[in-house]
Protein backbone atom coordinates (compact mmCIF):
# COMPACT_ATOMS: atom_id res chain seq x y z
CA UNK A 1 0.00 0.00 0.00
CA UNK A 2 0.88 3.98 -0.51
CA UNK A 3 0.55 5.31 3.27
CA UNK A 4 1.23 8.61 4.63
CA UNK A 5 2.38 9.14 7.78
CA UNK A 6 2.02 12.57 9.58
CA UNK A 7 3.80 13.39 12.53
CA UNK A 8 6.35 15.70 15.24
CA UNK A 9 9.83 15.14 14.29
CA UNK A 10 10.98 15.11 18.05
CA UNK A 11 11.89 12.88 20.64
CA UNK A 12 8.74 12.57 21.60
CA UNK A 13 6.77 9.09 21.86
CA UNK A 14 4.28 9.80 19.31
CA UNK A 15 7.11 10.68 16.92
CA UNK A 16 9.61 7.97 17.77
CA UNK A 17 6.53 5.76 17.26
CA UNK A 18 5.41 7.16 13.94
CA UNK A 19 8.72 6.74 12.76
CA UNK A 20 9.57 3.40 13.68
CA UNK A 21 5.87 2.41 12.39
CA UNK A 22 6.88 3.60 8.84
CA UNK A 23 10.28 2.06 8.83
CA UNK A 24 8.90 -1.22 9.37
CA UNK A 25 6.40 -0.87 6.94
CA UNK A 26 8.99 -0.13 4.44
CA UNK A 27 10.78 -2.88 5.37
CA UNK A 28 7.91 -5.13 4.18
CA UNK A 29 7.29 -3.68 1.02
CA UNK A 30 4.79 -0.50 1.58
CA UNK A 31 5.66 2.93 0.21
CA UNK A 32 5.83 5.07 3.33
CA UNK A 33 5.45 8.91 2.66
CA UNK A 34 6.59 10.99 5.68
CA UNK A 35 4.92 14.66 6.19
CA UNK A 36 5.94 16.68 8.54
CA UNK A 37 8.34 20.22 9.07
CA UNK A 38 11.58 18.08 9.59
CA UNK A 39 13.00 14.80 9.03
CA UNK A 40 11.81 12.46 12.18
CA UNK A 41 14.75 12.24 14.31
CA UNK A 42 15.09 8.66 14.39
CA UNK A 43 14.78 8.25 10.74
CA UNK A 44 18.34 7.27 9.53
CA UNK A 45 17.27 6.33 5.89
CA UNK A 46 15.27 7.08 2.85
CA UNK A 47 14.43 5.23 -0.22
CA UNK A 48 12.08 4.58 -3.19
CA UNK A 49 9.83 3.03 -0.15
CA UNK A 50 11.10 5.79 2.32
CA UNK A 51 10.52 9.79 1.50
CA UNK A 52 10.07 12.77 3.43
CA UNK A 53 7.78 15.44 2.66
CA UNK A 54 8.74 18.70 4.10
CA UNK A 55 6.03 20.93 5.15
CA UNK A 56 7.58 25.08 4.48
CA UNK A 57 5.95 26.96 6.36
CA UNK A 58 6.31 31.15 4.71
CA UNK A 59 7.24 33.80 7.35
CA UNK A 60 4.44 36.91 6.49
CA UNK A 61 4.65 40.01 8.73
CA UNK A 62 0.79 39.47 8.96
CA UNK A 63 1.08 36.79 11.18
CA UNK A 64 2.32 36.73 14.69
CA UNK A 65 2.16 33.43 14.45
CA UNK A 66 1.88 30.92 11.26
CA UNK A 67 -0.87 29.07 10.49
CA UNK A 68 1.51 25.43 10.22
CA UNK A 69 -2.00 23.67 10.00
CA UNK A 70 -3.00 25.58 6.74
CA UNK A 71 0.86 24.38 5.10
CA UNK A 72 0.18 21.37 5.83
CA UNK A 73 -3.43 20.35 4.88
CA UNK A 74 -1.98 21.71 1.44
CA UNK A 75 1.66 19.36 1.88
CA UNK A 76 -1.05 16.36 2.80
CA UNK A 77 -3.26 17.18 -0.67
CA UNK A 78 0.39 17.77 -2.52
CA UNK A 79 1.38 14.78 -1.49
CA UNK A 80 -1.91 12.43 -1.93
CA UNK A 81 -2.59 13.60 -5.77
CA UNK A 82 1.22 13.32 -6.64
CA UNK A 83 2.26 9.83 -4.97
CA UNK A 84 -1.83 7.70 -5.20
CA UNK A 85 -1.46 7.92 -1.43
CA UNK A 86 -3.91 5.31 -0.33
CA UNK A 87 -4.35 6.03 3.72
CA UNK A 88 -3.02 8.76 5.99
CA UNK A 89 -2.24 7.80 8.93
CA UNK A 90 -1.76 10.78 11.78
CA UNK A 91 -0.38 10.88 15.13
CA UNK A 92 -1.43 13.71 17.10
CA UNK A 93 -4.69 14.81 17.35
CA UNK A 94 -3.78 18.42 17.35
CA UNK A 95 -2.99 19.84 14.99
CA UNK A 96 -2.77 17.01 12.50
CA UNK A 97 -5.85 15.27 12.89
CA UNK A 98 -7.93 18.77 11.77
CA UNK A 99 -5.35 19.21 8.98
CA UNK A 100 -6.22 16.06 7.78
CA UNK A 101 -9.99 16.82 7.83
CA UNK A 102 -9.24 20.03 5.77
CA UNK A 103 -7.09 18.05 3.05
CA UNK A 104 -9.79 15.35 2.87
CA UNK A 105 -12.72 17.58 2.56
CA UNK A 106 -9.82 19.36 -0.47
CA UNK A 107 -9.40 16.29 -2.15
CA UNK A 108 -13.06 15.39 -2.08
CA UNK A 109 -13.64 18.43 -4.15
CA UNK A 110 -11.24 16.71 -6.68
CA UNK A 111 -12.48 13.46 -6.58
CA UNK A 112 -10.17 11.94 -4.85
CA UNK A 113 -11.62 10.17 -1.57
CA UNK A 114 -8.66 9.56 1.01
CA UNK A 115 -9.29 7.62 4.55
CA UNK A 116 -7.54 9.18 7.85
CA UNK A 117 -6.29 6.95 10.45
CA UNK A 118 -5.80 8.81 13.70
CA UNK A 119 -3.56 7.96 16.25
CA UNK A 120 -4.12 9.33 19.65
CA UNK A 121 -0.75 9.58 22.18
CA UNK A 122 -1.90 11.39 25.27
CA UNK A 123 -0.97 14.83 26.00
CA UNK A 124 -2.91 15.29 22.94
CA UNK A 125 -5.84 14.47 24.54
CA UNK A 126 -4.95 15.06 28.33
CA UNK A 127 -3.34 18.08 28.08
CA UNK A 128 -4.24 20.20 24.86
CA UNK A 129 -6.99 18.92 23.51
CA UNK A 130 -9.20 18.61 26.29
CA UNK A 131 -8.31 22.81 26.60
CA UNK A 132 -11.48 24.79 26.27
CA UNK A 133 -9.68 26.84 23.06
CA UNK A 134 -8.92 23.13 21.19
CA UNK A 135 -11.76 20.94 22.94
CA UNK A 136 -14.33 21.31 19.88
CA UNK A 137 -11.77 21.50 17.27
CA UNK A 138 -10.07 17.89 18.31
CA UNK A 139 -13.74 16.60 19.36
CA UNK A 140 -15.03 17.08 15.49
CA UNK A 141 -11.40 15.79 14.06
CA UNK A 142 -11.72 12.78 15.89
CA UNK A 143 -15.27 11.91 15.34
CA UNK A 144 -14.35 12.78 11.76
CA UNK A 145 -11.35 10.46 11.02
CA UNK A 146 -12.24 6.88 9.68
CA UNK A 147 -10.22 4.82 12.13
CA UNK A 148 -8.89 6.15 15.86
CA UNK A 149 -6.57 4.34 17.82
CA UNK A 150 -5.21 4.93 21.44
CA UNK A 151 -2.02 4.02 22.49
CA UNK A 152 -3.12 2.13 26.25
CA UNK A 153 -7.01 1.22 27.77
CA UNK A 154 -6.33 4.32 30.16
CA UNK A 155 -6.22 6.99 27.02
CA UNK A 156 -9.34 5.32 25.53
CA UNK A 157 -11.41 6.31 28.60
CA UNK A 158 -9.64 9.51 29.33
CA UNK A 159 -10.31 10.02 25.97
CA UNK A 160 -14.29 8.71 25.93
CA UNK A 161 -14.47 10.79 29.39
CA UNK A 162 -13.25 14.22 28.21
CA UNK A 163 -15.05 14.31 24.86
CA UNK A 164 -18.45 13.20 23.13
CA UNK A 165 -17.10 10.41 20.91
CA UNK A 166 -19.22 9.01 17.96
CA UNK A 167 -17.48 6.35 16.98
CA UNK A 168 -15.66 3.05 18.53
CA UNK A 169 -11.91 3.71 19.75
CA UNK A 170 -9.62 0.91 19.36
CA UNK A 171 -6.54 0.50 21.16
CA UNK A 172 -3.15 -0.67 19.64
CA UNK A 173 -0.29 -0.03 21.92
CA UNK A 174 2.75 1.35 21.27
CA UNK A 175 5.70 -1.16 20.03
CA UNK A 176 9.72 -1.71 20.02
CA UNK A 177 11.88 -3.59 17.65
CA UNK A 178 12.90 -6.13 19.90
CA UNK A 179 16.01 -7.02 17.64
CA UNK A 180 17.35 -3.79 18.06
CA UNK A 181 17.50 -4.17 22.03
CA UNK A 182 18.63 -7.76 21.83
CA UNK A 183 21.77 -7.07 19.64
CA UNK A 184 22.62 -3.80 22.21
CA UNK A 185 23.12 -6.00 24.68
CA UNK A 186 26.35 -7.75 22.95
CA UNK A 187 30.08 -7.28 23.40
CA UNK A 188 29.85 -3.62 22.38
CA UNK A 189 27.78 -2.94 26.02
CA UNK A 190 30.99 -1.86 28.10
CA UNK A 191 29.25 -0.88 31.26
CA UNK A 192 32.72 -0.02 33.03
CA UNK A 193 32.83 3.18 30.77
CA UNK A 194 30.18 4.17 33.06
CA UNK A 195 30.50 2.77 36.69
CA UNK A 196 32.99 0.53 38.64
CA UNK A 197 31.87 -3.04 39.30
CA UNK A 198 30.01 -2.93 42.16
CA UNK A 199 28.18 0.23 40.84
CA UNK A 200 24.18 0.21 39.75
CA UNK A 201 23.43 1.92 36.95
CA UNK A 202 20.24 3.69 36.89
CA UNK A 203 18.63 5.88 34.24
CA UNK A 204 15.99 8.51 33.24
CA UNK A 205 14.88 9.24 29.82
CA UNK A 206 12.37 12.27 28.84
CA UNK A 207 12.19 15.28 27.35
CA UNK A 208 12.66 16.77 30.83
CA UNK A 209 8.90 18.84 30.75
CA UNK A 210 7.17 19.82 33.98
CA UNK A 211 5.22 16.36 33.96
CA UNK A 212 8.01 14.14 33.64
CA UNK A 213 8.98 15.30 37.15
CA UNK A 214 12.99 14.90 36.65
CA UNK A 215 13.18 16.73 40.23
CA UNK A 216 11.94 13.56 41.44
CA UNK A 217 14.31 11.59 39.45
CA UNK A 218 17.26 13.30 40.92
CA UNK A 219 15.75 13.16 44.53
CA UNK A 220 15.25 9.17 44.01
CA UNK A 221 18.95 9.14 42.91
CA UNK A 222 19.70 10.38 45.94
CA UNK A 223 18.13 8.40 48.60
CA UNK A 224 19.35 5.15 46.25
CA UNK A 225 22.83 6.06 46.62
CA UNK A 226 22.60 6.76 50.21
CA UNK A 227 22.82 2.65 50.20
CA UNK A 228 23.60 1.39 47.14
CA UNK A 229 26.67 2.33 45.21
CA UNK A 230 24.91 4.15 41.95
CA UNK A 231 25.64 6.29 38.83
CA UNK A 232 22.63 7.94 37.12
CA UNK A 233 22.38 8.64 33.65
CA UNK A 234 20.16 11.58 32.29
CA UNK A 235 19.13 11.20 28.73
CA UNK A 236 17.21 14.31 27.15
CA UNK A 237 16.85 17.80 26.93
CA UNK A 238 13.78 20.08 28.03
CA UNK A 239 12.96 23.39 30.19
CA UNK A 240 13.87 21.21 33.33
CA UNK A 241 16.93 20.66 32.82
CA UNK A 242 18.41 22.92 34.67
CA UNK A 243 16.17 22.38 37.81
CA UNK A 244 17.92 19.10 37.73
CA UNK A 245 21.09 20.41 37.54
CA UNK A 246 20.70 22.46 40.56
CA UNK A 247 19.20 19.92 42.81
CA UNK A 248 21.87 17.48 42.41
CA UNK A 249 24.16 20.07 43.02
CA UNK A 250 22.50 21.09 46.18
CA UNK A 251 22.19 17.70 47.26
CA UNK A 252 25.89 16.81 46.67
CA UNK A 253 25.51 14.33 44.00
CA UNK A 254 26.25 16.07 41.15
CA UNK A 255 29.16 14.38 40.36
CA UNK A 256 27.71 10.76 40.27
CA UNK A 257 25.55 12.02 37.45
CA UNK A 258 26.17 11.98 33.82
CA UNK A 259 23.96 14.56 31.68
CA UNK A 260 23.65 12.67 28.71
CA UNK A 261 21.75 14.98 26.65
CA UNK A 262 19.40 13.69 23.48
CA UNK A 263 20.58 10.91 21.25
CA UNK A 264 19.34 8.62 18.91
CA UNK A 265 20.68 5.43 19.79
CA UNK A 266 18.66 4.81 23.59
CA UNK A 267 18.87 1.03 23.04
CA UNK A 268 23.07 1.28 23.03
CA UNK A 269 22.52 3.43 26.27
CA UNK A 270 19.94 1.13 27.91
CA UNK A 271 22.32 -1.50 27.69
CA UNK A 272 24.36 -0.10 30.58
CA UNK A 273 21.34 0.21 33.11
CA UNK A 274 19.91 -1.74 35.80
CA UNK A 275 16.55 0.21 36.61
CA UNK A 276 14.73 2.56 34.65
CA UNK A 277 13.12 5.85 36.58
CA UNK A 278 9.76 7.05 35.86
CA UNK A 279 8.38 9.17 38.15
CA UNK A 280 5.87 11.37 35.62
CA UNK A 281 3.08 13.38 36.57
CA UNK A 282 0.82 11.71 33.86
CA UNK A 283 1.92 9.21 31.37
CA UNK A 284 -0.70 7.82 28.76
CA UNK A 285 1.69 4.38 27.77
CA UNK A 286 5.34 5.20 29.04
CA UNK A 287 7.12 4.42 26.04
CA UNK A 288 10.32 5.20 27.61
CA UNK A 289 9.59 2.39 30.20
CA UNK A 290 8.61 -0.49 27.53
CA UNK A 291 12.52 0.62 25.70
CA UNK A 292 14.13 0.06 29.15
CA UNK A 293 12.26 -3.31 29.68
CA UNK A 294 13.47 -4.50 26.00
CA UNK A 295 17.09 -3.92 27.32
CA UNK A 296 16.35 -5.86 30.17
CA UNK A 297 16.09 -2.70 32.28
CA UNK A 298 13.53 -3.33 35.70
CA UNK A 299 11.40 -0.24 35.90
CA UNK A 300 10.56 2.33 38.79
CA UNK A 301 7.51 3.94 38.04
CA UNK A 302 4.28 5.99 39.06
CA UNK A 303 0.91 4.53 38.54
CA UNK A 304 -0.26 7.17 36.32
CA UNK A 305 -2.40 6.63 33.16
CA UNK A 306 -1.63 3.92 31.06
CA UNK A 307 1.94 2.83 33.35
CA UNK A 308 0.27 -0.34 35.10
CA UNK A 309 -0.66 -1.62 31.41
CA UNK A 310 3.23 -1.58 31.24
CA UNK A 311 5.14 -2.08 34.42
CA UNK A 312 3.77 -4.97 36.47
CA UNK A 313 3.92 -4.05 39.93
CA UNK A 314 6.00 -6.41 41.76
CA UNK A 315 6.90 -8.24 38.30
CA UNK A 316 8.94 -5.92 36.20
CA UNK A 317 9.65 -3.35 38.91
CA UNK A 318 7.22 -1.47 41.02
CA UNK A 319 4.12 1.44 40.99
CA UNK A 320 4.26 4.31 43.34
CA UNK A 321 1.83 6.84 43.73
CA UNK A 322 2.82 10.15 42.11
CA UNK A 323 4.94 12.77 43.99
CA UNK A 324 6.16 9.74 46.49
CA UNK A 325 9.61 9.72 45.82
CA UNK A 326 10.95 8.03 49.09
CA UNK A 327 8.60 5.43 48.00
CA UNK A 328 10.03 4.66 44.77
CA UNK A 329 13.72 5.18 46.33
CA UNK A 330 12.67 1.71 48.84
CA UNK A 331 11.67 0.18 46.27
CA UNK A 332 14.48 0.64 44.28
CA UNK A 333 16.72 -0.36 46.81
CA UNK A 334 14.75 -3.72 47.53
CA UNK A 335 15.61 -4.22 43.66
CA UNK A 336 19.24 -3.24 43.40
CA UNK A 337 20.07 -4.60 46.64
CA UNK A 338 21.17 -8.23 45.99
CA UNK A 339 21.95 -9.67 42.01
CA UNK A 340 19.56 -12.35 42.54
CA UNK A 341 16.53 -10.26 42.79
CA UNK A 342 17.77 -7.49 40.26
CA UNK A 343 17.98 -10.25 37.86
CA UNK A 344 14.63 -11.67 38.40
CA UNK A 345 13.43 -8.58 37.84
CA UNK A 346 15.24 -7.37 34.65
CA UNK A 347 14.53 -11.13 33.34
CA UNK A 348 10.26 -10.35 34.20
CA UNK A 349 11.05 -7.05 32.01
CA UNK A 350 12.74 -8.73 29.28
CA UNK A 351 9.76 -11.22 28.88
CA UNK A 352 6.72 -8.68 29.24
CA UNK A 353 8.62 -6.80 26.25
CA UNK A 354 6.91 -9.53 23.98
CA UNK A 355 4.03 -8.41 24.00
CA UNK A 356 4.37 -4.98 22.90
CA UNK A 357 6.73 -6.21 20.25
CA UNK A 358 6.79 -4.73 16.73
CA UNK A 359 6.26 -8.43 15.04
CA UNK A 360 3.00 -8.41 17.00
CA UNK A 361 1.71 -4.71 16.69
CA UNK A 362 2.67 -3.99 12.80
CA UNK A 363 0.26 -6.63 11.50
CA UNK A 364 -2.45 -4.56 13.49
CA UNK A 365 -1.99 -1.44 11.48
CA UNK A 366 -1.54 -3.11 8.58
CA UNK A 367 -5.12 -4.68 9.07
CA UNK A 368 -6.76 -1.47 9.44
CA UNK A 369 -5.00 0.15 6.56
CA UNK A 370 -6.44 -2.65 4.40
CA UNK A 371 -10.15 -1.87 6.15
CA UNK A 372 -9.49 1.19 5.12
CA UNK A 373 -8.65 0.81 1.52
CA UNK A 374 -11.31 -1.86 0.89
CA UNK A 375 -14.12 0.32 2.14
CA UNK A 376 -12.96 2.74 -0.02
CA UNK A 377 -13.05 1.08 -3.30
Amino acid sequence: MKIGIVCYPTFGGSGVVATELGMALANKGHEVHFITYNQPVRLDFLSHKLRFHQVLIEEYPLFEYQPYELALSSKMVEVVKKYDIEVLHVHYAIPHAYAAFMAKQMLKEKGIHIKVVTTLHGTDITLVGSHPTYKTAVEFSINNSDVVTAVSNNLKDTTNNLFTIDKEIQVVYNFIDTNKYDKAQGEDCKRGALAKPDERILTHISNFRPVKRVEDVVRIFNEVQKEIPSKLLLIGEGPDRSKAEKLARKLGVKQKIYFLGNSTEIDKILCYSDLFLLPSQTESFGLAALEAMAAKTAVISTNTGGLPEVNIHGKTGYLSNVGDYKDMAQNAISILREDAILEKFKLNAKKHTRKFSLQNILPVYEDIYQSCYESKV
